[in-house]
Order: structure tokens, then C-alpha cells, then sequence
């Protein structure tokens, strides 16, 4: 089965083309990262000009991967959200505008689910299956008993960790976007200033990282005004131990409880290389599998898309019809089987 991925969700243009969930044929992502440098954060408005500049452009070069066809593909899967409306929207026109040009079948596809599918292209996913879904925009556990079956059983109550990394890059003046340069210089630093492992008890398994954002912001602020140098790499480090610390306590608790198979580690915070070596570092349980995604699917792709887009298939073959449209905070929700 030929699935075409579209992901227009935030500041990545990207088509693919996937075969049975995994043979990857093409896989382009047209990424808007240096425009969006320039203002230190993605600027929506800007973000939506350049899809419509950029999308016929990177569903020519999918085909030209690939080398197939419009008419060979089978099922056309594309985001319909969370995130930017008006990025959103010229994914989902564009994926029904092919559709309606070729007479395919087309499923809108949660953007989180697309993350958590991204393991399925280089794992077997074995459940039930524990998900740590850590991004920009999200932090949550979710329990999975099957495909498509998701119970979310924690969630951040204010920052996600993806934004307290950005916010603490640009307190620290390392700049957009700050995920992989604050990982960068943990690695070359210390924990030496043990910020607080924010833990909300041991009855729950939310996450907040507000209170730790707030922690590093002072620690700067007030080394300033005394004229105390900081050290930014042990900043970084001290950091980053302090989210890590949590995030892995917290997902493999969860995966203890619930007696799971496989713990997913899905986002773009999945690329970061601290919770990788944390993650394979604390992990005890032989019997759990911890399943990664290569650095390229970590980040916005339309792999992932395709690829979640084939699993929904096969749970409910049930397209959407051309009345399928964005939605900005779209929650994640099971499907049900036929």
C-alpha cells in the first residue's frame, strides 16, 4: 500500500511516500529554520506564506524520489492538526486538492500520533506500549493497549519542555532554536548549579516546567546584577540534568505500572541527545524495549504522516471527505475499528 504524507504543521513543508507503513520511497522536508532564526521564534504568518511559496515544489520532488506516479499512490494522509492554523490549512488543501485531482481516498491524521508513528519505521511496535511525547508543543504520557488507542495518563500543566528549552536558550542568549544548542553545551558542562527537580509527588505523573524555567531565569537575572560571570555551559548542563532527571523517572514509572512492552519516545525533543544516554543509562527493565527515532524523524516530517496514516487505515478504512479541514488544537483521540 502507497501512502503519500503531507505535514504542513508548523514551519516545515514536507511530502513522503511510504510503502506498507515502511519503506520509506521519498521523504522531502523543505524547512523555513534560517528564516524564522532571523526573528528568534517561527512567526506564524510568515510560516503559512512560504507553505503556499514551497508545496507544489516539494510534491514534485517526492515524486521525483520516489519515482512513481500521482496514480500509483493509494491513500493520501495528511496533518489536520495541532498546530498553526494557517500552516495547517495549506496542507490539507493541497492533500484534498491531490485527492480530488486523482480520485484518492484521503484521512486526516493527528500531528502527535504522526510523532509517535515515527517509531514504527525502523521498530516493530509491540504493545501495550508506553508514549513519552516530548515537543515544542507537548508533554505527555500515553498509554497504548493497541494501534490507535491512546489514554493519556500524564500531561505538563503549564510549559511544554520543547518551549522551556527555547525560553532558557534565549534567557541565556544562545539564541533560536534552542533544543539542540542547549544540548549541545550541556555536553560540554556541569551540573554545578542543581536546579530543582520539579516532581508534583509521586501520585501522578504530570509534568511542569514553568517553576524550573522561572529558576534558571533568576539564577541569570540575579548573576547579573551582582556582576557574577555564568558559567553557560554548566548552566545548560544543570539544566538540562534537571529535566532529563524527571522525564526519565517519570516515563519509566509509568512503564513499570502499566506493565508495558515498549516505552515510544516520540517528538522533537526525542533528537536530545541527554535523554537518549539517560533513558539507555537508568533503564533496569531488560524486558522493556526503548524505541527512538532516527534524528531525521524526530523533527517535523511527512514520513511519520504516512506512515500513521497507514496504521489508521488499517484500524478504520473509513476516508474523510473532501469537507476535512484543520484544527488548530486538535486533541489526540482513538479510532475505533470498523
Amino acid at each position: 500500500m502507497l501512502v503519500l504524507g503531507v505535514e504542513s504543521s508548523c514551519d516545515e513543508t514536507a511530502v513522503a511516500i511510504v510503502r506498507d507503513g515502511k519503506e520509506v520511497l521519498a521523504n522531502v522536508v523543505l524547512s523555513q529554520i534560517d528564516i524564522h532564526t532571523l526573528y528568534g521564534g517561527v512567526v506564524p504568518e510568515i510560516a503559512s506564506r512560504q507553505h503556499v511559496y514551497n508545496v507544489s515544489m516539494v510534491f514534485e520532488e517526492a515524486f521525483k524520489q520516489s519515482g512513481l506516479k500521482p496514480e500509483d499512490i493509494d491513500l493520501v494522509a495528511v496533518t489536520k492538526g495541532p498546530g498553526l492554523i494557517g500552516s495547517l490549512l495549506v496542507g490539507v488543501n493541497a492533500a484534498k486538492t491531490f485527492a480530488l485531482m486523482y480520485n484518492k481516498p484521503i484521512i486526516g491524521v493527528n500531528h502527535l500520533a504522526g510523532h509517535i508513528y515515527a517509531n514504527s519505521i525502523e521498530h516493530d511496535m509491540k504493545f501495550p506500549s508506553m508514549a513519552l511525547l516530548v515537543s515544542g508543543g507537548n508533554t505527555e504520557l500515553i498509554y497504548m493497549k493497541e494501534h490507535f488507542s491512546f489514554k493519556i495518563i500524564g500531561e505538563t500543566l503549564d510549559d511544554a519542555v520543547g518551549e522551556a528549552y527555547d525560553k532558557v536558550a534565549r534567557v541565556v542568549g544562545i539564541g533560536y532554536p534552542g533544543g539542540p544548542k542547549v544540548d549541545k553545551l550541556a555536553h560540554l558542562g556541569k551540573d554545578t548549579y542543581h536546579l530543582p527537580r520539579v516532581t508534583l509527588g509521586n501520585d501522578n505523573y504530570n509534568f511542569s516546567f514553568s517553576g524550573l524555567k522561572s529558576a534558571v531565569i533568576n539564577l541569570h537575572h540575579n548573576a547579573e546584577q551582582r556582576g557574577e560571570e555564568i558559567n553557560i555551559n554548566d548552566l545548560c548542563a544543570s539544566f538540562q540534568e534537571a529535566v532529563t532527571d524527571v522525564l526519565v523517572e517519570k516515563a519509566l514509572k509509568a512503564c513499570k505500572e502499566y506493565n508495558v512492552n515498549q516505552l515510544i519516545v516520540a517528538g522533537g525533543v526525542s533528537a536530545n541527545k541527554g535523554l537518549k544516554e539517560k533513558f539507555f543509562a537508568t533503564n533496569k527493565n531488560k524486558n522493556l524495549e526503548i524505541c527512538i527515532p532516527s534524528i531525521k524523524y524526530c523533527t517535523d516530517n511527512a514520513v511519520m504522516l504516512a506512515c500513521a496514516g497507514y496504521y489508521r487505515w488499517l484500524k478504520n478504512d473509513t476516508p474523510d471527505d473532501l469537507t476535512l479541514n484543520a484544527d488548530a488544537s486538535l486533541e489526540l483521540e482513538s479510532v475505533e475499528k470498523n
